[in-house]
Protein backbone atom coordinates (compact mmCIF):
# COMPACT_ATOMS: atom_id res chain seq x y z
CA UNK A 1 0.00 0.00 0.00
CA UNK A 2 2.19 3.36 -1.06
CA UNK A 3 -0.66 5.33 0.19
CA UNK A 4 -3.09 5.65 2.68
CA UNK A 5 -5.81 8.56 2.96
CA UNK A 6 -4.21 10.26 0.23
CA UNK A 7 -1.51 11.36 2.40
CA UNK A 8 1.34 13.09 0.91
CA UNK A 9 -1.21 13.19 -2.50
CA UNK A 10 -3.65 14.86 -1.00
CA UNK A 11 -5.08 16.57 -4.43
CA UNK A 12 -5.81 13.35 -6.12
CA UNK A 13 -9.14 14.67 -7.49
CA UNK A 14 -7.63 17.43 -9.12
CA UNK A 15 -4.19 17.24 -9.73
CA UNK A 16 -2.60 15.04 -12.69
CA UNK A 17 0.82 15.02 -10.49
CA UNK A 18 -0.62 13.35 -7.69
CA UNK A 19 -2.57 10.41 -9.62
CA UNK A 20 0.28 9.88 -11.35
CA UNK A 21 2.56 9.75 -8.18
CA UNK A 22 -0.29 6.85 -6.74
CA UNK A 23 -0.37 4.96 -9.90
CA UNK A 24 3.31 4.63 -10.80
CA UNK A 25 4.11 3.55 -7.08
CA UNK A 26 1.40 1.16 -7.70
CA UNK A 27 2.31 -0.42 -10.52
CA UNK A 28 6.47 -0.14 -8.95
CA UNK A 29 5.48 -2.33 -6.25
CA UNK A 30 3.40 -4.99 -8.11
CA UNK A 31 7.14 -5.28 -10.32
CA UNK A 32 8.64 -5.59 -7.14
CA UNK A 33 6.33 -8.02 -6.08
CA UNK A 34 3.48 -9.66 -8.20
CA UNK A 35 2.67 -12.54 -5.67
CA UNK A 36 0.72 -10.22 -3.63
CA UNK A 37 -2.42 -7.82 -4.27
CA UNK A 38 -1.26 -4.12 -3.90
CA UNK A 39 -3.80 -1.54 -2.82
CA UNK A 40 -2.73 1.62 -4.49
CA UNK A 41 -4.29 4.27 -1.94
CA UNK A 42 -6.21 2.76 0.74
CA UNK A 43 -9.41 4.28 2.14
CA UNK A 44 -10.67 6.76 -0.69
CA UNK A 45 -9.86 7.94 -3.53
CA UNK A 46 -8.57 5.17 -5.37
CA UNK A 47 -7.51 4.55 -8.75
CA UNK A 48 -4.75 1.53 -9.87
CA UNK A 49 -5.72 -1.04 -7.09
CA UNK A 50 -5.87 -4.71 -6.91
CA UNK A 51 -8.33 -4.56 -3.97
CA UNK A 52 -10.89 -1.53 -3.03
CA UNK A 53 -10.37 -0.30 0.67
CA UNK A 54 -13.06 1.33 2.53
CA UNK A 55 -12.23 3.69 5.83
CA UNK A 56 -14.96 3.99 7.59
CA UNK A 57 -15.09 5.06 11.35
CA UNK A 58 -19.00 4.97 12.20
CA UNK A 59 -19.40 4.13 15.45
CA UNK A 60 -23.36 3.02 14.89
CA UNK A 61 -23.58 -0.53 14.01
CA UNK A 62 -27.15 0.28 11.95
CA UNK A 63 -25.34 3.06 10.34
CA UNK A 64 -23.22 0.67 8.89
CA UNK A 65 -25.34 -2.03 7.62
CA UNK A 66 -27.83 0.58 5.89
CA UNK A 67 -24.40 1.94 4.43
CA UNK A 68 -23.55 -1.34 2.85
CA UNK A 69 -26.32 -3.85 2.41
CA UNK A 70 -27.26 -2.59 -0.63
CA UNK A 71 -28.61 -3.63 -4.22
CA UNK A 72 -27.42 -1.08 -5.84
CA UNK A 73 -23.79 -0.59 -4.87
CA UNK A 74 -22.98 1.02 -8.52
CA UNK A 75 -25.46 3.86 -7.46
CA UNK A 76 -24.52 3.72 -3.62
CA UNK A 77 -21.82 3.03 -2.92
CA UNK A 78 -19.64 4.76 -5.76
CA UNK A 79 -21.56 7.89 -6.21
CA UNK A 80 -21.70 8.85 -2.97
CA UNK A 81 -19.14 11.41 -0.62
CA UNK A 82 -17.27 8.99 1.77
CA UNK A 83 -15.85 10.20 5.25
CA UNK A 84 -14.32 13.72 5.03
CA UNK A 85 -15.93 14.31 1.93
CA UNK A 86 -13.65 11.60 -0.23
CA UNK A 87 -15.19 9.57 -2.94
CA UNK A 88 -14.27 6.07 -3.30
CA UNK A 89 -12.95 5.63 -6.76
CA UNK A 90 -11.33 8.77 -9.18
CA UNK A 91 -13.01 9.63 -12.42
CA UNK A 92 -11.82 7.07 -14.90
CA UNK A 93 -11.15 4.09 -12.39
CA UNK A 94 -14.29 2.73 -12.15
CA UNK A 95 -14.49 -0.54 -10.40
CA UNK A 96 -13.77 -3.30 -12.20
CA UNK A 97 -14.71 -6.20 -10.09
CA UNK A 98 -11.77 -6.21 -7.21
CA UNK A 99 -12.45 -7.24 -4.08
CA UNK A 100 -14.15 -4.25 -1.91
CA UNK A 101 -12.65 -4.59 1.60
CA UNK A 102 -13.47 -2.22 4.63
CA UNK A 103 -9.67 -1.97 5.76
CA UNK A 104 -10.36 0.16 8.72
CA UNK A 105 -13.05 0.46 11.34
CA UNK A 106 -13.64 0.21 14.42
CA UNK A 107 -11.44 3.00 16.25
CA UNK A 108 -13.15 2.21 20.38
CA UNK A 109 -11.41 3.60 22.78
CA UNK A 110 -10.88 2.38 26.15
CA UNK A 111 -7.93 3.15 28.57
CA UNK A 112 -8.01 1.41 31.80
CA UNK A 113 -5.03 3.30 32.73
CA UNK A 114 -5.27 6.75 35.28
CA UNK A 115 -3.49 9.48 32.97
CA UNK A 116 -3.72 13.31 32.86
CA UNK A 117 -3.14 12.65 28.77
CA UNK A 118 -5.92 13.21 27.20
CA UNK A 119 -6.54 10.25 24.90
CA UNK A 120 -8.34 9.81 21.75
CA UNK A 121 -10.65 7.11 19.45
CA UNK A 122 -13.43 7.42 17.37
CA UNK A 123 -16.05 6.09 19.92
CA UNK A 124 -15.37 5.22 23.15
CA UNK A 125 -16.02 2.43 25.93
CA UNK A 126 -15.68 2.69 29.30
CA UNK A 127 -15.59 -1.02 30.45
CA UNK A 128 -14.46 -4.50 29.44
CA UNK A 129 -17.57 -5.38 28.79
CA UNK A 130 -18.62 -2.03 26.82
CA UNK A 131 -15.55 -2.56 24.35
CA UNK A 132 -16.04 -6.72 23.43
CA UNK A 133 -20.37 -5.44 23.18
CA UNK A 134 -19.77 -2.64 20.68
CA UNK A 135 -16.71 -4.65 19.17
CA UNK A 136 -18.94 -7.76 18.91
CA UNK A 137 -21.95 -5.55 17.00
CA UNK A 138 -19.50 -3.64 14.73
CA UNK A 139 -17.87 -6.79 13.90
CA UNK A 140 -21.46 -8.72 12.93
CA UNK A 141 -22.66 -6.02 10.91
CA UNK A 142 -18.98 -6.14 8.86
CA UNK A 143 -18.67 -10.16 8.41
CA UNK A 144 -22.33 -10.34 7.48
CA UNK A 145 -22.41 -7.55 4.76
CA UNK A 146 -22.10 -9.69 1.06
CA UNK A 147 -20.34 -6.60 -0.47
CA UNK A 148 -17.33 -7.17 1.42
CA UNK A 149 -14.43 -9.64 0.93
CA UNK A 150 -13.26 -9.01 4.25
CA UNK A 151 -12.42 -6.42 6.80
CA UNK A 152 -9.83 -5.56 9.18
CA UNK A 153 -10.27 -3.91 12.63
CA UNK A 154 -8.38 -0.59 13.77
CA UNK A 155 -6.71 -0.72 15.30
CA UNK A 156 -4.58 -3.46 16.76
CA UNK A 157 -2.51 -1.28 19.29
CA UNK A 158 -2.60 1.63 21.33
CA UNK A 159 -0.43 4.43 19.15
CA UNK A 160 0.71 7.15 21.37
CA UNK A 161 -2.62 9.38 22.34
CA UNK A 162 -4.80 6.80 20.34
CA UNK A 163 -6.73 4.46 22.64
CA UNK A 164 -8.70 2.76 20.09
CA UNK A 165 -6.16 -0.51 20.23
CA UNK A 166 -7.53 -3.92 21.39
CA UNK A 167 -4.05 -4.21 23.19
CA UNK A 168 -2.14 -1.45 24.90
CA UNK A 169 0.82 -0.14 23.36
CA UNK A 170 2.96 -2.64 25.13
CA UNK A 171 1.13 -5.58 23.86
CA UNK A 172 -0.96 -6.24 26.82
CA UNK A 173 -4.68 -6.79 25.76
CA UNK A 174 -7.24 -4.59 27.20
CA UNK A 175 -10.11 -7.39 27.41
CA UNK A 176 -9.11 -11.47 27.90
CA UNK A 177 -8.04 -12.34 24.47
CA UNK A 178 -10.52 -14.74 24.36
CA UNK A 179 -13.06 -12.43 24.14
CA UNK A 180 -12.06 -10.86 21.16
CA UNK A 181 -11.39 -14.19 20.05
CA UNK A 182 -14.85 -15.37 20.26
CA UNK A 183 -16.44 -12.21 19.26
CA UNK A 184 -14.53 -12.84 15.97
CA UNK A 185 -14.85 -16.93 15.67
CA UNK A 186 -19.12 -16.81 16.80
CA UNK A 187 -19.16 -14.43 12.90
CA UNK A 188 -17.95 -16.63 11.22
CA UNK A 189 -20.02 -19.18 11.80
Amino acid sequence: MPFNESWGVPNLTSTQAHRNAAEALYHLTRTLDGTRPVIGNDGWEASATDILGIHDYDADPERLRARYETTEPQRTLFDQRRPAGRILTLDGFPHRGQPIVLTEFGGIAYDKRVTAQPTWGYARADSDAAVIDHCRRLLEVVSSTLLFSGFCYTQFADTFQETNGLLCADRTPKVPLEQISAATRNLQG
